[in-house]
């Protein structure tokens, strides 16, 4: 037997297998990355449901009432029966940095519009407001991120024809504020 065929088979034996260890690698990374996108993708999409959720509910509180002692629990259970909590585990676990911030900001914005309609303001009153327009910045701001990372780019207000994504110059309660603070003004 001749050395040199017996080193360029085993040689080439040791090629084929690190070549197939090599795509292994590379095809269990592109996986793992698939599916840590898929979770992304359905943890960001269940978090902006569940908070969709708990909106809906305290803009109802807000609008029917609930009778003073019930607007506490009320608005609380608005929170829990939508399973923001959890979901907001969730996204914090999967999340790039990236997202996990303006999603938090916007569920300390939504805890901000439980606690004025706890306290009892309505939908159409000021106090309410003063809490309702930040709270769809921050909506929109999450969207945004989420949409950036996702898609690589986001919407902006003048995509829909608006100046801002909080509402307010869309809001016709904050624009009789605007204008009667503005007569009052001009007295």
């Amino acid at each position: 037997m001749e050395w040199g065929t017996l080193v360029a088979t085993l040689g080439g034996g040791l090629i084929a297998m690190g070549g197939t260890v090599l795509a292994d690698r590379l095809r269990t990374r592109q996986e793992h990355r698939r599916g840590l996108q898929e979770r992304r993708r359905d943890v960001y999409t269940e978090f902006i449901a569940a908070a969709g959720a708990a909106h809906t509910e305290l803009r109802r509180l807000a609008q029917d009432g609930a009778g003073e002692a019930g607007l506490e629990q009320a608005s609380r259970a608005a929170l829990a029966d939508a399973r923001i909590y959890e979901v907001r585990e969730r996204l914090f676990i999967d999340a790039s940095t990236r997202i996990a911030g303006p999603g938090q900001t916007m569920f300390e914005h939504l805890r901000t519009l439980r606690k004025a309609v706890a306290a009892g303001a309505g939908i159409s009153d000021p106090a309410f407001h003063d809490v309702y327009h930040p709270y769809l910045d921050a909506v929109w701001a999450y969207r945004e991120a989420v949409r950036e990372e996702l898609e690589g780019h986001a919407l902006t207000p003048t995509d829909f024809g608006w100046s801002a994504w909080d509402g307010r110059e869309r809001c016709p309660i904050c624009g009789q504020r605007e204008a009667d603070t503005a007569s009052a003004t001009q007295r």
